[in-house]
């Protein structure tokens, strides 16, 4: 088994796609789905709640060719690890994508076809903040390619966008959603609750705008406070847990008024609005991640590996042009798969059939057999003959849930 490195940006040489093949303890009869995620590294602004790898930039300094020539460097050193199978979604997040031009985004998705079958009306999905937001721009996004926008909104309150850090304004914001909605038959609004200082009329009245706006697929995620943020180290006002409690079942009235249906903990769609890209994460599918600080998820008959790429944007592009971008790489242990496999089925309201959790971690329902009964009995669990699911009670105490598939330590 190949270990995590414990120097992130440490270049990793990969075995061949042999060591990969060869016998091991699970029997994976078929592989998951495949989706390809790329990460676009650079924002305008760091956001003081933000832990995802982001970094400021000014627009005239952004390398979009070198980064371009990196990405495609990336795919063509991963393409024996999936080779031959199709991708079913892809997502562009970072960052912000969108400070990439039309034209850039358009040579990035010629690229990934010339080399990735795609799923005949693959769901192609790019992250775009209004604060670079330009008319007629998402238009050209959408002619390049792209089928689905994110819109990363958060408030629609200048003063909570003010304390967020955020580089646009309610007035950009509503622009940007009104143009996303002409030029994408989908999009997401994201959204964000329990601000510093927010009251439950203030939250109120965001979801009275957002919803106004129709938005077909709404994320919805309860600020929290990531370690390594500028909010860590200056903490906010924070939204008691009673407060934040009663925002969440507010969220959940309203937009289900409205005919958004929570599907997952922090997600809400119209019918056949769901995000595949996301369902395919937590069904625990495959993704092979390229970009800085991308991770990703690769099954093969008889193993499950996490890679994770170099995060300095520099060093990746250096290194990706080499084709060592990846900096880690682990096999997923068989005692860890229940859990890293409940972390995200459980998840989905809806959540899973008891036969796709063999599919997916290569083992046999028994090897859960004793943690699903203890959360039927807590109440926590849902379950017949074909499928299990979070009960009302699970959904509200998920942590309580997921605790009962930690691996038992000898």
């Amino acid at each position: 088994m190949i270990a995590i490195r414990p120097d992130a940006d440490a270049a990793l040489s990969l075995p061949d796609i042999g060591h990969y093949l060869r016998a091991g303890s699970l029997q994976l009869r078929v592989l998951p789905p495949l989706a390809l995620y790329v990460h676009l590294p650079w924002c305008l602004k760091k956001c003081p709640y933000c832990d995802f790898n982001s970094h400021a930039i000014g627009a005239a300094e952004l390398p979009e060719q070198a980064y371009l020539a990196a990405l495609i460097a990336d795919l063509e050193a991963a393409l024996p690890l999936v080779w031959g199978r199709v991708i079913h979604s892809v997502f562009m997040g970072g960052g912000t994508p969108s400070l990439f031009s039309a034209a850039a985004i358009d040579q990035l998705l010629a690229a990934i076809r010339a080399r990735l079958p795609l799923q005949a009306g693959c769901e192609i999905t790019l992250e775009a903040n209004p604060g670079t937001f330009e008319k007629n721009r998402f238009r050209a996004l959408r002619a390049a390619g792209v089928t689905r926008l994110s819109v990363g909104v958060q408030s629609f309150d200048d003063v909570f966008l003010q304390r967020l850090g955020r580089v646009h304004d309610r007035a950009q914001a509503l622009a940007a959603v009104h143009e996303a909605a002409a030029a994408f038959d989908t999009f997401n609004l994201d959204l964000m609750y329990a601000l510093p200082g927010q009251t439950l009329p203030e939250l109120r009245q965001d979801l009275t705008t957002a919803l106004s706006l129709k938005p077909p697929h709404l994320s919805i995620y309860h600020l929290t406070i990531e370690p390594n943020t500028f909010f860590a180290s200056h903490p906010p006002a924070a939204v008691d847990d009673d407060t934040a409690a009663d925002m969440l079942d507010l969220i959940t009235d309203m937009t289900a008024q409205h005919g958004l249906q929570r599907y997952e903990v922090s997600a809400f769609a119209r019918p056949g609005q769901r995000c595949a890209h996301n369902l395919n994460y937590w069904q625990f599918g495959d993704y092979l991640g390229i970009g800085a600080g991308a991770h990703s998820k690769l099954s093969f008959p008889h193993r499950v590996v996490r890679q994770v790429r170099v995060r300095d944007p520099a060093r990746y592009l250096a290194q990706a042009l080499a084709g060592s971008a990846v900096a880690q790489e682990n096999e997923v242990s068989r005692a860890d798969l229940p859990l890293e496999f409940m972390l995200n089925a459980l998840r989905l309201a809806d959540g899973f059939e008891l036969k796709l959790f063999s599919e997916r971690t290569g083992l046999p329902i028994s090897a859960v057999a004793a943690a699903l009964d203890r959360a039927e009995q807590q109440g926590l669990l849902l379950r017949d003959l074909h499928r299990a699911r979070p009960s009302a009670r699970g959904f509200d105490f998920l942590n309580d849930l997921l605790m009962l598939f930690l691996p038992v330590k000898s």
